[in-house]
């Protein structure tokens, strides 16, 4: 097959920046936006179609940010529901294998950017990009053995089909809620992200989501089994040297390796001393708020300013790159769900801000840890002096002096 744009792993890692824009699909502009890969019968799918529902990027605008559904039917004897969240992780890799594409994020954050020189190249169709990925897909990954992408722009249909995509997402962040580290002796790493940040590997434990927040344990084991050699792979899981801090030596000696040598120790439930790297892919961000000693935490589609005055975007630029930084971590939101959460560091009991959206959307385990009314949200204050006096009226148990920190 011929395409508009070479093809191949020497181009992930190509950053597409504003000035180079030519067309973008999601990102923090677009509301609606998502990756879903489905299981299916063979007699389910077309082998190899495209189809594209919507405007098609010679309708688009230069410069114009639109939204988009990828979702990617795959039927084989030997693919089960486990092995989807894996799949539809490779929407990443494949994507950033395309000269002139720019892809970040996961599930329901994608975000893709296509350069200029791809539009003088003479792009003008997203059938191109769904061929390219069927075609990766069934080069790649043999178990596949029908393969459908509908490529979705019309955002009423997306908004239609969007509660589909979250309640697969929410499926199968719940599966992993009932094991824990010390139930299993292998975690998995995954490296998919080191195109970006070289020195990173996401450590993914029964207790750890990674930090895309796209894949947990289930999803390793599975990825790990599909693809042997591929980025995700098993971690003998070693001796627990420190079981508050979350310190294992398997995941020291992967840091080791896999990080070039930058770093020899890592903490999986601190964001102190040694935290985990953060890439560039996370859902959110956990900072670090010296003048109350506590933390606050924010997620990539918030649009404002936090707490202290920085947006999400300058806050990722300071923290991502594969980087261990003291007091910022890059992190996956469902560890808000985790009983080991930066427990080394007070846990959600040292939480003291987040967006209104992200109290929302882990109510039910806020609540049940009786903070409900202890966390600031942007609409109760606008800045770390009135932080502090909200902490105050509301006698945050952190503040307090109520919460000690585990030895």
């Amino acid at each position: 097959m011929e395409w508009h744009s070479d093809i191949g792993p020497q181009y992930e890692g190509e950053v597409v920046r504003k000035e180079d824009l030519w067309i973008e699909f999601g990102g923090p502009k677009v509301a609606r936006k998502f990756e879903l890969c489905r299981l299916k019968s063979p007699e389910q799918i077309e082998h190899e179609k495209v189809e594209i529902i919507g405007k098609d990027i010679n309708e688009m605008e230069e410069g114009g940010s639109y939204p988009i559904a990828i979702i990617v039917d795959v039927a084989g004897e030997q693919l089960d529901e486990d092995a989807l969240p894996v799949l539809e992780r490779r929407i990443h890799m494949f994507a950033s294998y395309i000269e002139g594409w720019y892809h970040m994020n996961q599930r329901a954050d994608t975000w893709i950017r296509v350069n200029k020189t791809a539009a003088k190249k003479g792009w003008t169709t997203l059938k191109e990009f769904g061929e390219i990925l069927n075609f990766l897909y069934t080069s790649e990954m043999d178990i596949i053995e029908k393969i459908q992408t509908t490529l979705v722009t019309d955002p009423d249909l997306i908004e239609k089909l969007y509660p589909e995509a979250k309640a697969a997402y929410a499926a199968r962040d719940q599966r992993v809620l009932t094991l824990h580290d010390e139930d299993v002796d292998t975690f998995y790493g995954c490296v998919l992200c080191q195109s970006f940040a070289p020195t990173h590997v996401s450590i993914i434990s029964p207790d750890r989501i990674g930090n895309c927040g796209a894949i947990n344990w289930f999803d390793g084991r599975a990825a790990a089994k599909i693809d042997p050699e591929g980025p995700i792979f098993a971690i003998p899981r070693g001796d627990l040297i420190d079981p508050t801090k979350g310190e294992y030596a398997g995941a020291n000696q992967v840091e080791r390796e896999r990080s070039l040598g930058t770093y020899d120790r890592v903490y999986l439930y601190s964001a102190f001393e040694h935290p985990h790297t953060s890439c560039g892919c996370f859902e959110a961000i956990v900072f670090y708020i010296p003048e109350v000693d506590a933390f606050g935490i924010v997620h990539r589609e918030f649009k404002g300013k936090t707490v202290i005055g920085e947006t999400f975007s300058h806050m990722a630029g300071e923290t991502s790159g594969g980087r261990q930084v003291e007091g910022r971590l890059g992190t996956g939101l469902e560890q808000i769900r985790s009983p080991k959460f930066i427990q080394a560091d007070g846990g959600l009991h040292r939480m003291v801000w987040m967006p209104k959206e992200i109290k929302e959307r882990y109510r039910e385990t806020i609540e049940a840890k009786g903070l409900w009314d202890k966390i600031a949200i942007e609409e109760d204050v606008a800045d770390v002096d009135q932080l502090l006096k909200w902490l105050d009226e509301h006698q945050h148990p952190w503040l307090m002096g109520q919460v000690e920190l585990p030895t």
